[in-house]
């Protein structure tokens, strides 16, 4: 399953929860509600962080903590090498919130989602890299209010990050490869039509069909360590 590339000159890769989940990392599980045995809207939500914020921050600090103990798997590794060596447009967006494609080495690499090592001020709107548990009584490092630190994750009824980029891109590209995702998150679960659209190729590349996986152009089941630097070799 070795891609020709020599035609393509733009690619759009949009990854999900099945490429972090070999590293050891949870899915989130949508078709029961519960992301890590927890109800989504008690954790996923601004409503929820309004409700009980230390519930919020609570989970989240214990998926931070969880990224010490995982590292980048061969799939992550050969989307950062292909990235490296294409000569083309390549953009990678990620659905996924942890940090895995940033440490294999991807560059152009977009958190739609937002990423677990982030706060974001509710009041100044100031973001900060963190590595710390966040709580009520975290303070803004520019406006020094208490109370304000929220993780920076998109939570459902929040508008994903760099949209336009990400649509700009697709409305450009040649090739769209969707890899570890269920197709039934909106709007990423869209970006395979919005390629298709713009006269692109679509490949899937899943361990089980996603929920649009009979509209693509080409699709190939399995481990993502295998398929992904299977399917992303160069010359």
């Amino acid at each position: 399953m070795i891609a020709d590339f020599s035609c393509i000159h733009s690619i759009v890769v949009l990854t999900g929860a099945g490429i972090s989940a070999e590293s050891g990392l949870s899915t989130f599980r949508l078709k029961d509600g519960l992301w890590d045995n927890h109800k989504v809207e008690d954790v996923a939500t601004p409503e929820a962080f309004r409700r009980n914020p230390d519930q919020v921050h609570k989970f989240y600090n214990a998926r931070r903590r969880q990224l010490n103990s995982v590292v980048p798997n061969a799939a992550h590794r050969a989307l950062a090498r292909f990235e490296q060596h294409f000569a083309g447009n390549f953009l990678l967006v990620t659905q996924n919130v942890d940090d895995l494609h940033d440490r294999a080495g991807s560059k152009n690499l977009i958190h739609m989602h937002g990423e677990l090592l982030q706060s974001r001020c509710t009041d100044c709107g100031i973001i900060e890299k963190i590595v710390y548990d966040l709580s009520t009584e975290s303070v803004c490092v520019r406006c020094q209010r208490t109370g304000t630190i929220r993780p920076n994750i998109v939570w459902f009824g929040e508008i994903p990050l760099a949209m336009e980029t990400i649509y700009d891109a697709l409305s450009q590209c040649d090739l769209f490869v969707s890899i570890g995702t269920s197709g039934n998150v909106y709007p990423a679960a869209g970006f395979f039509q919005q390629a298709k659209m713009a006269g692109a190729q679509t490949i899937e590349l899943n361990l089980d069909p996603s929920e649009g996986a009979s509209s693509f152009d080409d699709c190939h089941y399995g481990l993502a360590t295998e398929l992904v630097p299977d399917f992303f070799q160069l010359p």
